[in-house]
């Protein structure tokens, strides 16, 4: 129980995001992720070329929030 609750308690470091750009240039986040490498899997797992969705990967800013670093 103690890995569940540290994870809770923001102890486990996701610094990769997913953001998804739609065709209007809104950003949506997708998702957290431990490495780099595990976020472009799931950034090129939803390409699809019948879209003009883009999907592109950002480290979290050392603060917590989503910026560009």
């Amino acid at each position: 129980m103690g890995a569940v609750r540290g994870m809770s308690e923001g102890t486990v470091s996701l610094p990769w995001i997913v953001i998804r750009q739609d065709d209007n240039g809104n950003r949506y986040r997708v998702g957290r992720y431990a490495t780099r490498a595990e976020a472009q899997k799931v950034a090129d797992s939803f390409e699809d070329p019948g879209h003009e969705r883009l999907y592109s990967v950002e480290r979290v800013a050392q603060n917590g929030d989503g910026g560009r670093n």
